[in-house]
């Protein structure tokens, strides 16, 4: 009978064992994989193709002395099974539990927190040059999906390691697919590269030869200028890897252990830039995974025996943005959408099957996207742009530049704003509205459920400025009447026009009046009913903009005022309320929790409270837990403003 994954000593037991026993490995890694990833949810489409690959990799380096840089991260579950942590999977991206990526903190073997794309090539570099200033003697190998090789960045790395003709090995994790299928000219030419075995096989040659006696090193040098010559002759022309000075081993069957162990061996022996060349299955072992890898790349709770994924709760906000922005393509041939490798994510999938001509999706390349649409923009078009929070950042340079300078009309469809929960720190989308909020000529829109969401999509493209708006991951409020004002959309308006839309109350209240800004309108009223039950009278803003600012609604005689978000403080809505009413010279505003301090006046005693996600990275877990550690559950929220309002005695 086999060990538990629990029992061995990884990955000390792992150097012990045969290709056959790494074979039995396999399936049974595999087994737990599905078994623990479909009760905490996670990303295992990607981890069931790098089964063999990994076994590979821990078999032929020495980690943690060799450095094993997994680009995003999120196909390291194996990584961390083989490094001791398969108890970890009981919690993997829970609350207080073992995090889906690369984590420093949590053993050597991670040699840096990744989570985001097209990073890791650029890393191995810089730690090269570490290794060789310190005259050390080590591997550094960057293991990098197909899909992450369209960015940008992975192409500068690459150009640099070449150029500087460093140790440092890259392997390509080939499955076609970055999410959904990869597209581009670098996907066509890897897939090319896949029907290419005989150049793989002058390489095999040349390498057995080189462990004849005698003879060996000689005649590996002749047939290696011989193989220079051939390669042009068997593989589809210009070898973009090799013509960047990069030697090039592959295509190998990334199932295969010998193979890969073989391939790995041979690149450490080359004093130079190597990249393996690693063809993969997404999902593989696992049927349902096989057939919809897209599905299983990162999904919830599931049932294993079914594959089917356990009911969700709702329709998404992603998925009515998407059915929004098909509805008014529908009307106005001028819409184009673009997504950065996440078509269906982004709800994107029905406007991209309506409108072929009229859907781009650039890869994992958002800066690049971004200024594609701003040329776009200019020539007459109107981009929506959907790319999560967190990897808009990306673009922050782009934006700035390429459209908010000449003032384009690109609107920005931002999914998964605030903290989103499992994926933790690189993926909570907590800055958008702070640096946003920065840029001249941005409209910035923070719709709460269906109707202000289609609302802010169609306001949006009534204006020809940029536009960005921000909504949440999860299930979006549905409204029976989501058709919004028709007039409002009827004619071109003008930002300043906006503020009579920008916020409206949805409760009178002279004690506290609570300012929520979109999806924290719910919590708000808990907070109030919380408030009410204690005897105060709470009033709420829905505040569905955050630029331009409406303070309309501000009372001065107001006791408390308190602004809640999905965000973070520093530079968030409620610094930049509490710095508007400043400005405008309302006295008597305090604004606790940020920098910005202002005397407080006597005559009315009001106090500004502000309630968003603190000045740190966010860890991952679910959102509810993630809220009640850091104080921003209704509960919370609620003392603390009584609290305040009894410090202040402000019953007299």
């Amino acid at each position: 009978m086999s060990k538990s994954l629990y029992e061995y000593d990884f990955p000390k037991d792992l150097k012990k064992m045969s290709f056959e026993e790494l074979d039995l490995l396999s399936y049974q890694i595999r087994e737990f994989l599905i078994e623990k990833v479909s009760k905490t949810g996670g990303h295992l489409a990607p981890n069931l193709g790098v089964v063999e690959l990994t076994l590979a990799l821990h078999f032929a380096f020495d980690s943690p002395q060799d450095k094993l840089i997994w680009d995003v991260g999120h196909q390291s579950y194996v990584h961390k099974i083989l490094t001791g942590r398969a108890r970890g999977f009981d919690s993997l991206r829970q609350f207080g539990g073992m995090s889906g990526f690369p984590k420093i903190s949590e053993s050597p073997h991670d040699v840096f927190d990744t989570g985001h794309s097209s990073t890791a090539i650029s890393l191995a570099m810089g730690m090269s040059v570490s290794r060789d200033l310190n005259n050390d003697d080590y591997n550094i190998v960057a293991i990098i999906g197909d899909g992450a090789m369209t960015g940008g960045l992975a192409f500068e790395g690459l150009n640099n390691i070449s150029d500087s003709g460093r140790r440092v090995i890259v392997v390509l994790n080939d499955n076609g697919m970055s999410i959904s299928p990869n597209i581009g000219g670098l996907a066509k030419h890897l897939r090319n590269l896949r029907t290419s075995n005989p150049y793989l096989n002058i390489k095999k040659t040349a390498k057995k030869v080189v462990g004849l006696p005698y003879i060996g090193d000689s005649l590996y040098k002749g047939m290696r200028n011989a193989k220079e010559h051939m390669k042009y002759a068997l593989l589809p022309k210009g070898v973009l890897f090799e013509e960047l000075g990069i030697t090039y081993l592959g295509p190998i069957n990334g199932h295969n252990l010998e193979d890969l162990v073989d391939a790995m061996q041979a690149a450490k022996k080359i004093d130079g830039p190597v990249l393996i060349h690693a063809i993969t299955k997404k999902g593989k072992g696992y049927r349902s995974a096989e057939n919809n890898p897209d599905k299983f790349h990162g999904i919830g709770c599931f049932n294993p025996c079914t594959g089917l994924p356990n009911p969700s709760s709702g329709v998404s906000y992603s998925s009515i943005a998407g059915d929004e922005i098909l509805s008014m393509a529908k009307d106005h041939d001028d819409i184009v959408a673009v997504s950065a490798a996440m078509c269906d994510a982004t709800g994107l999938r029905k406007f991209a099957d309506r409108y072929p001509e009229r859907f781009f999706d650039v890869g994992i390349a958002e800066a690049h996207g971004v200024t594609f649409s701003a040329g776009m923009a200019a020539s007459g078009l109107r981009p929506v742009v959907a790319i999560y929070s967190s990897f808009l950042q990306r673009a922050y340079d782009q934006i700035i530049e390429d459209v908010c300078i000449q003032n384009l009309p690109v609107i920005f469809a931002i999914d998964r704003a605030g903290v989103v929960g499992a994926d933790g720190e690189t993926h909570h989308g907590n800055f958008d509205i702070a640096y946003l909020s920065t840029m001249p000529n941005m409209t910035i829109f923070t719709p709460n459920g269906e109707k202000q969401l289609r609302e802010a999509f169609r306001t949006a493209y009534s204006l020809k400025s940029p536009c960005a708006i921000r909504y949440p991951r999860g299930a979006c409020p549905l409204d029976n009447d989501a058709i919004t004002n028709a007039e409002m959309f009827s004619k071109d308006i003008e930002v300043s026009d906006l503020t009579k839309y920008a916020t409206e109350r949805l409760y009178e209240g002279n004690d506290i009046d609570i300012w929520a800004v979109g999806r924290m309108q719910e919590k708000a009223k808990e907070i109030r009913n919380i408030l009410t039950n204690n005897g105060l009278n709470v009033g709420i803003v829905n505040v569905k903009m955050v630029k331009p600012i409406d303070t309309s609604l501000y009372d001065d005689k107001t006791k408390i005022i308190v602004s809640i978000e999905d965000g973070t403080l520093k530079g968030g809505f409620g610094e930049q309320l509490c710095s508007m009413i400043y400005s405008q010279k309302i006295d008597g505003v305090t604004c606790e929790n940020s920098q910005l301090s202002i005397q407080e006046n006597t005559e009315y005693r009001s106090k500004f409270i502000t309630v968003g996600w603190p000045d740190k990275f966010i860890e991952h877990g679910d959102v509810n837990s993630l809220e009640k550690k850091y104080s921003l559950d209704a509960e919370s929220i609620a003392d603390k403003i009584q609290r305040k309002y009894n410090e202040l005695n402000l019953d007299r």
